[in-house]
């Protein structure tokens, strides 16, 4: 709380931090659109194979004499998607030839590539590399790559974040995203392709890091829940621009383009922003800690109480941080007392299957028959609700009424999902839009609740911990689609039975509702002991005191 009493000098909640703030949070907004760009990049229109270059035959309905004579049909009379007849059935062509006549000809893989649907999307790296059929899987492989990134980034970039400042490591953040995505636009090769998406994630990682430093290590402490609802709700936002935008752009190398051009904007302005002076005090930095908060206290209009600040000052009010960030823990402390050791893994079990649903859900969204534009929309409105209700439930029912709640609702949604017929899409989306809306409130309960579990000399450690396994969680979520090959049904089995399990761990999570954030781990500890002697005292039947008193008499 020393760190307060500086910042209420040069300026509180003033205009610098208004500002401040505003620019943090819009890089959110195209970082949802990285996120989710698979959605369109990787979409896969509807296609059947080429029936060889010396045969001009474009996309159409199946009316044709010479896709008649060469392409399978299935029992809906839709080309078929992957096969041709090993020779021309020319039968067909006779009054009395049926499609249906042709089915037991003998057929083989396409020979000379595959011709494309290109009315809802002119480009994507599905019809540039052709990943579909035997090479299908490779599109989730991108996903997951991209996921990838973003696991490494959290890692690297966080280590490199405490030892070379926030500042810093944002500038590089943005530089390398601009750079990679820009590269990404134009790849000339899929594999290139892959390496770039993963340096894109790894940028982005950099960036959610740094901005949510900057962000808490600038701003009073009354605020915070008001700032993150600010960001989250930017994220929110950028997941509704990403369908217009697509709209607009059906190619995918300029579609990747144009949401990657305001990262050279953002690595511009980011020049501006101050270290973070928490962090320069703990680096043995006072003098420059110093300048950043006289500059800070101009900005607000404090000029007169910044110029009143010394070095000696800063580091005065900031003793008891200096004692504690001399105490080394690291990520094993987590699991050597019983309380904390329950507490990290039922956490991290929340937030992995968070995680995996969430992308699970918003990754692939042709899979439920409807376009893509509009589910995307939906899927991006219906955060909206979705948090202000978590919001309201974290705030006066509790947090870990909101983290089990969010999770069992989704579980049991996606469930059912599987039963509905593929004929009600309306329906099957609704569904599916209610469950993403949950993981949306499940997902913003995860930072609040698991920044309160852990005691200050272990807390970061512990939310690391848990967000790397994360942003697995997210990195495993679009591989688990390829179950779809020999079930259906199985992906969203494993999303619904994942939810529902975290959901039940959630229910094992200490309550953290307007309690004080603990310090130590010996305070975790013992405030689970006395917990849990007030629940036996309260489950004791009041009449068994009367035997123990008549026996000692």
């Amino acid at each position: 709380m020393a760190f307060e009493v500086i910042l209420e000098a040069v300026g509180g909640m003033g205009r610098f931090q208004v500002v401040h703030v505003l620019l943090l949070s819009f890089p959110l907004l195209f970082m949802a659109s990285h996120n989710l760009l698979q959605n369109f990049v990787a979409a896969v229109p509807d296609h059947r194979c080429h029936l060889g270059h010396n045969l001009n035959v474009t996309w159409g309905p199946l009316v044709g004499d010479l896709v008649t004579l060469f392409v399978p049909v299935d029992q809906q009379g839709r080309a078929d998607k992957c096969r041709l007849y090993a020779e021309p059935q020319w039968h067909l062509l006779w009054p009395n030839g049926t499609h249906g006549n042709g089915s037991g000809a003998e057929t083989q893989p396409c020979t000379d590539g595959w011709e494309y649907d290109r009315s809802q999307f002119s480009t994507t790296i599905v019809t540039e590399w052709d990943l579909v059929c035997e090479r299908h899987a490779l599109r989730h492989l991108v996903q997951s790559l991209y996921m990838a990134g973003v696991l490494a980034g959290s890692v690297v970039f966080g280590r490199l974040s405490d030892r070379y400042g926030r500042r810093t490591l944002l500038l590089w953040s943005h530089f390398q995203l601009a750079v990679s995505g820009t590269c990404g636009a134009f790849s000339t090769s899929f594999p290139l392709f892959c390496f770039w998406r993963f340096l894109t994630g790894m940028a982005l990682s950099g960036i959610s890091l740094n901005t949510l430093c900057l962000c808490l290590e600038w701003i009073p402490t009354k605020i915070r829940t008001s700032v993150a609802t600010i960001c989250s709700y930017t994220y929110t936002a950028g997941q509704l621009l990403l369908p217009g935008v697509a709209y607009l752009i059906r190619d995918y190398h300029w579609l990747q383009l144009a949401i990657t051009l305001p990262s050279f904007l953002c690595f511009l302005y980011s020049w501006w922003f101050p270290e973070s002076a928490r962090w320069l005090v703990m680096r043995n930095k006072p003098e420059e800690a110093l300048k950043h908060l006289k500059r800070v206290a101009n900005l607000n209009g404090r000029g007169q109480q910044g110029g009143e600040l010394t070095v000696a000052m800063v580091e005065c009010h900031m003793q008891a941080e200096l004692r504690s960030s001399k105490e080394s823990f690291g990520v094993l402390d987590l699991f050597k007392t019983p309380v904390l050791r329950r507490t990290t893994f039922c956490t991290a079990l929340v937030w992995f299957s968070t995680s995996f649903c969430y992308y699970g859900l918003a990754i692939d969204l042709q899979g439920f028959g409807v376009d893509a534009y509009l589910i995307q929309l939906i899927f991006g409105a219906v955060d909206i609700p979705a948090k202000l209700v978590g919001f309201c439930t974290m705030s006066y029912i509790g947090r870990r009424f909101s983290q089990a709640s969010s999770l069992i609702m989704a579980g049991v949604v996606i469930l059912i999902n599987i039963f509905i017929p593929e004929e009600l899409r309306a329906l099957r989306t609704g569904f599916a839009a209610f469950g993403k809306g949950c993981l949306s409130a499940a997902f913003a309960c995860c930072f609040l609740h698991a920044g309160e579990l852990y005691p200050t000399v272990i807390r970061q450690t512990g939310v690391g911990l848990v967000n790397t396994i994360a942003r697995v969680g997210a990195m495993v979520a679009p591989l688990v689609r390829l179950a779809a090959d020999q079930l259906p049904f199985l992906p969203m089995a494993i999303y619904g039975a994942m939810a529902l399990i975290a959901g039940a761990s959630a229910c094992w999570l200490p309550e953290t509702l307007n309690r004080p954030l603990p310090d130590t781990v010996e305070e975790v500890e013992n405030r689970a002991r006395q917990e849990m002697m007030q629940k036996r005292e309260l489950a004791e039947p009041q009449g068994t005191q009367i035997p123990m008193m008549e026996q000692s008499v």
